[in-house]
């Protein structure tokens, strides 16, 4: 006979142990789309203590929808390698562009990054940074998505990363939170989010990995929030940006920890 009382305690017990433990991270990253699991994925197979809070119900951002609710996805030939890496199946579709399943490829996404080591979070929200250290961004400020739709007046708790990355997409939320809430300067032309351009696929899945960088001590942003920060186009139905972004992002974050490593 199941135990109701069993199954409740098990969730809550597992579920706090597990929040608790997230509370003191090396990576956090804010959203929980195509590059914030790439991000993830890579950085856990290095060991890097990570964790992913997502607003929504389930991970995967957009990919899921594909391009227009048609569920496949492209990637130029360039990123075919991480898809490889996740073990997402995939075929030519003409010469340098290559498709997948979206589902699958979401799918792949997430189960690998919580396999490396990840921890996601969904239905969780970042309302604000912390910051510290002489202006650095040394954690997040977590409130329920629920508490946040409903717009209720229930104070939020926080966490510490030595690395943040924004990965929320569009919105590029975590950096509007440093320049509009904060004052704080981006190292963008004038210091400002810059808004994303008109779709260009061309130059926006150029564009997105030399935009995935450090934009402020501590935080670094990326996917199509590094887009939308420097003021270029968006890139349209075509993930391999994404992708590529993601494996950027994780090798920005290492080069920052090691140097904390060093200075500490």
């Amino acid at each position: 006979m199941l135990d109701e009382l069993v199954i409740s305690k098990a969730i809550i017990e597992n579920f706090s142990k597990d929040f608790l433990d997230a509370l003191d991270v090396d990576v956090a990253i804010a959203g929980a789309g195509p590059s914030g699991m790439t991000v993830a994925y890579y950085l856990a197979q290095k060991g890097v203590k990570t964790v992913i809070f997502e607003r929504g119900l389930r991970p995967g951002g957009g990919m899921p929808g594909g391009g227009m609710m048609f569920n496949t996805i492209v990637v130029q030939e360039e990123a075919k390698e991480i898809l490889d890496d996740f073990g997402i199946r995939n075929k030519e579709y003409s010469k340098g562009y290559f498709i997948a399943d979206a589902v699958e490829a979401t799918a792949a996404l997430c189960l690998k990054a919580i396999q490396a080591g990840t921890k996601i979070f969904n239905l969780m929200s970042v309302e604000d940074v912390v910051i510290r250290d002489n202006d650095r961004v040394t954690g997040l400020v977590l409130n329920w998505s629920a508490v946040e739709l409903a717009r209720l007046h229930v104070d939020p708790l926080s966490m510490r990363a030595k690395v943040v990355i924004d990965a929320t997409g569009h919105a590029s939320e975590i950096c509007h939170i440093v320049v509009d809430k904060l004052g704080g300067k981006l190292r963008t032309e004038d210091g400002r989010i810059m808004g994303e351009r008109s779709m260009w696929a061309e130059v926006a899945e150029e564009k997105v990995k030399e935009n995935t960088r450090e934009v402020y001590p501590g935080l670094i942003v990326a996917g199509m929030a590094a887009n939308a920060v420097f003021g270029t186009p968006r890139m349209g139905p075509i993930f391999g940006g994404m992708l590529l972004s993601g494996r950027q992002a994780a090798e920005v974050a290492q080069g920052i920890l090691q140097k904390l490593k060093v200075s500490s």
